[in-house]
Parts: C-alpha cells; structure tokens; sequence
C-alpha cells in the first residue's frame, strides 16, 4: 500500500462551491454601503484556498484590516446558512471514489477555511461516515502546512498523501513533510508533480 491515510483540501478538490458562495456573497454585500462591486465567481474562485486575511486584502484593498475581518465574519454567516442548506458541486466521481477509499484507508480534509465550512460540505452530502477527522485555519489559527502536520501527528498517520488544487495547497505538503498530488481538474496549476485528471485516478494512484 504505497499511501495509507489520505489528507484532502475542500475547494477545488472534493467539491466547487462557487456558485452558492457567489449567491451568499451577493446577498451579504448587497446591504454593506463601503462595497464598492461585489467580487465575480472567477474573482471568488482565484482566492480560494488563501486564508481569509490574504483574500479579504486581495478582494477588498481599499477596506482597513479591521473592516475586512468584520465583513468576512458577517459573510461567512450567510455562506454557511447557503452551503449548509444547498450543498456545492461535486466533483465527477467523487463521492464513490471517497467511499471506496474509506474501506481500507483513513481519510482526512485540512483546508484555509473559516471554522464551519468544512462540516457544511460532510452535512450538506453526507460524507461524516468517511472521514476520520479534518481541520482549518479558522478554528486552530494555524496556516495549512501546520494544520496537516496537526492532523498526521494526532492521528498517528503513516505514509500519508496529501491532494490539493493549488500552489498554495503543495507548499504546505512541503512544509509538513508528506508528499503530493495535484487534483489538476480543480482551480490552479502546480508545475512538475504527479497530476490527477479526475479524483477517480486516486483509485490507481495510492
């Protein structure tokens, strides 16, 4: 068995949630009179993955660093109630390609969430039964090489993998020590590692 746990980003990797999250952005910012637009899905889904402090100031140059922090809690609010209710896309094959994994290994989510957001992807679908534990930024204030690092130790992991979306997602595989694969379908390009086409593939590749 080349990997035996297998730790998974969210966004980009087992799901999209763009366009609900596009919608409860509208709905959050529609009514908050220092917003000058609101920003487009694609404006939406190139900072995914970044931790909210980088994508607030990204987003919003022109808010104080206190202004940012107060809108995005006020956004996360109306995200979550959406997400929660509505779900988000998911990736072709995912859920069985997660389900058969889960039989002989133990699987993982570690993302640049706020606190909440990834039990709305295990509620809305119903995928608490495969995972074993997962962490974010937004309940443990760590960055996200930290974050695996916090979730392989407490679980005693062996020969784990990591499978992410983005450069952002492979440096923090560096940083924790454990290897990667890019999800090559989801939302960035990380040159020179072994690429999945599909989530599917995961099944050849571990």
């Amino acid at each position: 068995m080349k990997y035996k746990s297998i730790l998974f980003d969210l966004d980009g990797t087992l799901w999209d949630s763009s366009v609900v999250v596009e919608r409860a952005w509208i709905e959050a910012l529609d009514v908050q009179p220092d917003i000058a637009r609101v920003p487009t899905r694609e404006e939406l889904q190139q900072v995914m993955g970044m931790n909210s402090v980088d994508l607030m100031a990204k987003l919003f140059p022109y808010l104080s660093v206190e202004r940012r922090a107060q809108l995005f809690e006020e956004i996360c609010q109306v995200e979550m109630a959406h997400l929660l209710k509505q779900g988000g896309v998911l990736f072709p094959g995912m859920e069985d390609t997660v389900k058969e994994l889960s039989k002989t290994r133990q699987l993982f989510i570690v993302s640049n969430c706020n606190d909440g957001y990834i039990e709305c992807f295990l509620d809305a679908h119903h995928m608490r039964p495969y995972f074993t534990d997962w962490e974010c930024v937004g309940r443990t204030g760590l960055q996200k090489g930290d974050n695996i690092r916090l979730v392989v130790e407490r679980n005693g992991l062996e020969s784990p993998v990591y499978v992410g979306d983005t450069p952002i997602d492979y440096e923090a595989a560096q940083k924790a020590g454990i290897p990667f694969l890019h999800a090559a379908y989801g939302f960035g390009e990380v040159p020179g590692v072994q690429k999945l086409s599909a989530i599917t593939e995961l099944l050849s590749v571990v």
